[in-house]
């Protein structure tokens, strides 16, 4: 149901992806201007010498009718907001001449006026602007009722004053109301938007910590598992893409790997060309970060294998991978004042990152304390010390997979009941 009032909002008024907030404002507000203009031509009619109005608002109808179409179709709306405005100051102070001054119902629609000319404004100065002009329109108008009384045409009876005066009572407060309503929806609508670009930049934590106080406190992680990934052979075959291509053949890489890593319960960080880096155990601690990494790098491994050999058919050159991941302690939290940054800095992350570059083609290269707490779980290679930039020699592991016990149907990759239930006592 929601889904089908959205369609139908925005095609109407212009979908919220690709039209701003005042457009889609401007466009509704026009289109509620000309159906109230135009069925107003059509209601004052029961009165009599009804010829002039119905003209006035038959016009004006067609005209915010021509306002909504350019600002609609021929994105026109910011060179229509002052024409728009005083189209309505026009025939506002018209219209109330026409239905008895300040004694008839018409000068209320000032209000929701102005109401329209302020939501609209989007500067100070306009808005400042507009308010003048209808304290202009209205002192206008009361001037004219005491110095020049022939010009105010009178209501024929007292029955035709209080129907016309309820009737434009009610229909003002109508008018406002749902002027309000949709400005609220819109609001709404473009918070929402605001909120999931946050969260896709920060975790929800501390993306409700950052809105709440507009400051995120760094966080000291005793135990969390970083993730590097990097592309073998990247810079050698992304010459024969296009910048187009290579984007593209990214783009759908790394969306593959944020779908992995959210299914293993890891934050994405960042990427950086061709490397990706994810952290298990944070914003929320937990004790399967280590095992979540290596799952993960599991699947990354085993999805461009897949996406190599298929390449590969077709004698097209594809990059491999190395994965690269350390545990131990590391704070994490948010940089910069503008275009924020979820970040994780510490001798972990350095050393997560020399694993990587350290590791082989195709394979998992894990520190010790990586292995100490991944052991009951996947077979590890000892591959003894390796030498590493600006860390001297470490110890290495390379993860084979599953233990056979542990892998359904003994394959290594897909975990089974007993994965399950170790992994559930881990969390306890």
């Amino acid at each position: 149901m929601l889904q089908s009032i959205n369609a139908l909002s925005s095609s109407f008024f212009g979908d919220p992806r690709s039209f701003v907030l005042e457009h889609r404002l401007f466009n509704t507000i026009t289109l509620l201007s000309a159906v109230a203009n135009i069925g107003g031509a059509f209601a004052v009619m029961s009165q009599q010498n009804y010829q002039l109005l119905f003209l006035l608002n038959l016009s004006t109808g067609l005209l915010f009718l021509l306002f909504y179409f350019l600002s609609r179709f021929r994105d026109a709306y910011k060179v229509l907001y002052w024409p728009f405005i005083l189209l309505i100051v026009s025939f506002l102070f018209l219209n109330a001449l026409q239905n008895a001054g300040s004694h008839g119902g018409a000068h209320y629609y000032f209000i929701s006026a102005l109401v329209v000319a302020i939501i609209l404004s989007g500067k100070t100065r306009r808005t400042v602007l507009g308010i003048l002009l209808f304290a202009l329109a209205a002192v206008s108008l009361l001037v004219v009722e005491r110095e020049y009384p022939g010009l105010i045409r009178q209501y024929a009876n007292d029955r035709e004053r209080f129907l016309d005066v309820a009737g434009n009572l009610v229909f003002a407060q109508i008018f406002t109301g749902v002027l309000v309503q949709v400005l609220s929806q819109n609001l709404n609508q473009e918070r929402r938007k605001s909120d999931q670009l946050l969260r896709n930049v920060l975790p929800e934590s501390i993306a409700r910590e950052l809105t709440q106080t507009e400051h995120v406190q760094p966080i000291d992680y005793e135990s969390a598992s970083v993730l590097f990934t990097d592309f073998v052979g990247f810079t050698q075959i992304a010459e024969n893409f296009t910048p187009q291509q290579l984007i593209a053949e990214l783009d759908g890489c790394f969306s593959q790997f944020d779908a992995i890593t959210r299914k293993h319960n890891l934050e994405k960080i960042k990427t950086i060309g061709d490397a990706y880096m994810a952290v298990g155990g944070i914003p929320t601690s937990n004790k399967t970060h280590a095992v979540d990494c290596v799952l993960a790098a599991l699947e990354i491994q085993e999805l461009i294998f897949r996406l190599r050999e298929r390449e590969m058919a077709e004698n097209r050159p594809y990059w491999q991978i190395r994965v690269g991941i350390h545990s131990g302690d590391l704070v994490a939290g948010v940089v910069g004042s503008q275009k924020f940054s979820y970040d994780v800095w510490g001798d972990t992350v350095n050393t997560a990152s020399r694993l990587e570059s350290s590791g082989a083609p195709g394979r998992i290269n894990i520190s010790p304390v990586t292995r100490d707490l991944v052991k009951d779980f996947f077979e590890c290679d000892y591959r003894g010390k390796v030498a590493a930039k600006n860390k001297g020699e470490i110890e290495m592991y390379f993860v084979n997979g599953l233990h056979p016990e542990l892998s359904l149907n003994g394959k290594g990759r897909e975990p089974n009941g007993k994965f399950i239930q170790k992994y559930r006592d881990l969390t306890s």
